[in-house]
């Protein structure tokens, strides 16, 4: 196993902690978050801030790790992540998925190094380096770690933010992940698409595969992925001629297909999954209207059953109107930050703090890397990862002093 060495003894701590959270394999499915709420009740201890876990579901901790501001009654501010990881085919990775390897590159490798444990340490190193500098906020920060953002948060945020416990954090700013920026420009996420992902059922027909049987799950699925594809082609078509953003556009595709008992044997049903993400001024009823009558061309007897459903969530406003933002954009300036606005076409779990009425934002200390996130072979340089702790230094206490 490597190690990393620096003259900054500070820098060293923040990168050991990092690749430490990384070897806690925290993936998904029949996940265990016990060694990672350990660890986070070791580095909070370590730090000097409160430590609360909160359990609504049985093995689905949310832990709220707590810098207590001067002002406590002032609404405080939620720096959010989630504890988990997807999935990691060991066998195509040039470094093990759970080893936080370390090469001559300074690269470190890991599932959940971009998405999202980086932030998860960077958000707690740069609030060490604050207290130890004598640094205090009129708020509280609170740093919020959740379970099963990756698999729709229903045991996660999406319950949390609706319970008092999350009530009882006074949340009135909130900041959460945006994806790794490839440049030296940094996204401002300001809102999400709302995420729709459903199985379409095709009841048919069955019986042996040598005769030409009507109502079979084939054609009907024929007609039904054809109404799905002509429709993505031609979102596909606008978004190239038109130089359009993936967040301007509805985006459908297909995920899984299950069905069928043998070669020789018509199935009594397939069953298409599909993710169908929407811009946030959709007209959501139109478009369960719409994926009705494409199911129903297949056949009355096709339905659709969801798996998840969000509605669109409010944008939030970065302007005067909102303090918070203009004290992180006034201290992103001080640092000589480059900030683009957008919206985001993938979803996080600050959809449903922002459902509540709260301001929040994507923001990612990443930049001059690639996006690997969900992807083989995800990294982190170790002088970006730093140079992140630095950012959020400086701009956690702007927002606290709002």
């Amino acid at each position: 196993m490597s190690i990393y060495t620096s003259s900054n003894p500070l820098d060293a701590l923040a990168v050991e902690n990092f690749r430490e959270y990384l070897r806690i394999p925290s993936v998904h499915p029949n996940i265990s978050y016990d060694a990672s709420v350990a660890f986070l009740r070791k580095l909070a201890k370590d730090i000097g801030l409160q430590f609360k876990v909160y359990e609504h579901f049985p093995g689905k901790p949310v832990v709220v790790i707590s810098w207590i501001g001067q002002e406590p009654n002032l609404p405080s501010i939620l720096l959010n992540n989630h504890m988990d990881v997807v999935p990691a085919s060991e066998e195509v990775w040039v470094h093990k998925p759970f080893a936080a390897d370390i090469d001559e590159n300074g690269d470190i490798y890991g599932r959940g190094a971009q998405d999202m444990k980086s932030g998860s340490i960077q958000y707690l190193e740069a609030i060490r380096r604050l207290k130890k500098d004598g640094v205090k906020t009129r708020r509280t920060v609170h740093v919020s770690f959740m379970p099963d953002e990756e698999i729709g948060s229903d045991a996660g945020m999406k319950d949390f933010a609706n319970s008092k416990d999350f009530e009882d954090l006074h949340v009135g700013f909130a900041m959460d992940e945006c994806f790794p920026n490839q440049g030296d420009v940094l996204a401002v996420a300001t809102g999400e698409k709302a995420t729709w992902q459903f199985r379409v059922h095709i009841p048919a027909s069955s019986g042996h595969s040598s005769q030409l049987i009507q109502n079979t799950a084939g054609e009907k699925l024929h007609i039904v992925l054809g109404k799905f594809y002509n429709h993505r082609k031609e979102v596909l078509d606008k978004l190239l001629r038109n130089n359009l953003k993936q967040s301007d556009v509805v985006s459908i595709n297909l995920t899984e297909i299950h069905g069928g008992v043998q070669s020789n044997i018509l199935p009594s049903e397939i069953v298409m999954t599909f993710d169908c993400r929407f811009p946030i001024d959709s007209n959501l009823d139109d478009w369960e209207n719409t994926l009705k009558s494409w199911c129903k061309e297949g056949g009355d007897d096709v339905w659709i059953e969801y798996l998840v459903k969000n509605a669109s969530a409010p944008e939030t406003k970065l302007d005067s109107s909102n303090p918070y933002w203009v004290a992180f954009e006034d201290a992103a300036k001080k640092i000589n930050l480059k900030l683009r606005p957008q919206r985001l076409e993938g979803i996080t779990d600050i959809r449903h703090v922002r459902s509540l009425g709260i301001p929040a934002i994507g923001f990612s200390a990443v930049y001059n890397t690639p996006n690997l996130e969900h992807k083989d072979n995800e990294f982190l340089n170790v002088d970006i990862f730093l140079k992140g702790i630095t950012i959020y230094y400086n701009l956690i206490p702007a927002i606290a002093n709002a």
